[in-house]
């Protein structure tokens, strides 16, 4: 499968490549042709490893999120020369312009064949700017100007192609700018896509949990209510016990579903038909508590609710690390509840330890 960076890279090649073999078409007499030949082949050496040259992939030492980091990096794009490859395309934007003006001789300095390295070392400048060596680029500009300036003149030098080179790396820094920017734009676009189908998620998981809760609610106080509505309010004492008990289920169902199964309720309905006050209230602690841990912490809540005595009892989940449901009870030290009342029942049920559900369940 052809990629796109290795089309690039052909391009880059190509292109290059043509503009050095122009410098070996010569029109006149060369008076130094192996130092024309010897530069035209270094020029091709640095040029390709500048295309082709990559380290291997660094781990990410700046934190995530960063958007002082290019985000076109790396597998998504273009990855950073090395140092010494930027420094022999400094040399090359040095050296290329004075070799071939020595090699042609001062005669042809502004021939065809001559001229190349204008349009050569802009390309390998653009190529730095590419792999995001800027101040490199720049430089190599700036040394390509002095050196054709120098050699050739200010007018033969900006005429025959120095000025075309320096607004291909500007051209090259903006369009790598712009697809950075264009990057972050993306990356944060797919940040917010991701919060708003997780917003959704769970707002579609409230809403089932509402509706479970509507038909149990259905389930549990839709006869008593019935039975209101046929009476007109008019309740005997057994059918005021049902709906005082319809209306704790309902209640236990939604401040502390996690800690109810059927021996649970069962016990919950059996304390309320006795007379006794019943709280239960999920606080948070049994997120992370996997199924099995869940059915033993159950169970031992039933078996505590079982022997319960008192007038009022407390269900609470723990944040401890090792409790996960406080019981309390309390009963009436005279004739009615009051905050004096007398606590005959404190018990703690702990997490169950790693392994300890599988092993009861084997």
């Amino acid at each position: 499968m052809i990629s796109v960076r290795n089309v690039l890279a052909g391009l880059g090649v190509a292109f290059t490549a043509y503009l050095a073999v122009r410098g070996l078409v010569w029109t006149a007499p060369v008076p130094s042709p192996l130092l024309m030949v010897i530069t035209f082949a270094v020029y091709l050496v640095v040029t390709w490893l500048c295309i082709f040259f990559e380290p291997r992939p660094a781990q990410a030492s700046g934190p995530a999120g960063n958007e002082d980091v290019p985000l076109t990096a790396g597998p998504r794009g273009p990855v950073k020369l090395p140092a010494w490859a930027a420094t022999a395309a400094l040399v090359c934007a040095v050296a290329v312009p004075t070799a071939v003006s020595i090699a042609v001789g001062p005669q042809s300095r502004s021939a065809t064949f001559a001229t190349w390295y204008l349009g050569g070392i802009g390309a390998l400048m653009v190529i730095v700017m590419v792999r995001r060596r800027p101040w490199v680029a720049w430089a190599g500009i700036a040394a390509l100007a002095i050196g054709s300036i120098v050699w050739m003149g200010p007018i033969d030098a900006l005429s025959l192609g120095l000025v075309g080179s320096a607004v291909w790396v500007a051209a090259a820094q903006l369009l790598l700018l712009s697809m950075d920017r264009a990057a972050r734009d993306t990356s944060r676009l797919a940040g917010l896509q991701r919060a708003a189908s997780a917003w959704q998620a769970s707002q579609s998981v409230r809403q089932r949990e509402r509706r479970v809760q509507v038909q149990r609610a259905l389930v549990v106080a839709g006869p008593v209510l019935m039975r209101a509505v046929a009476t007109a309010g008019e309740l005997d004492e057994n059918e005021r016990l049902q709906a005082r008990v319809a209306e704790g289920r309902l209640r236990d169902e939604m401040r502390g579903p996690r800690l109810l199964d059927d021996a649970v309720r069962a016990e919950l309905e059996r304390a309320r038909r006795r007379g006794a006050t019943v709280t239960v209230l999920d606080e948070g602690g049994l997120e992370d508590v996997d199924t099995s841990a869940l059915a033993i912490i159950r169970a031992q809540l039933a078996d505590t609710l079982r022997t319960a005595r008192s007038d009022r009892i407390y269900i609470r989940t723990s944040p401890h690390e090792r409790v996960a449901v406080t019981v309390v009870g309390r009963s009436a030290a005279g004739a009615g509840l009051s905050d004096e009342d007398a606590v005959d029942l404190w018990e703690e049920i702990p997490l169950p330890r790693a392994g300890e559900g599988e092993g009861e369940g084997e």
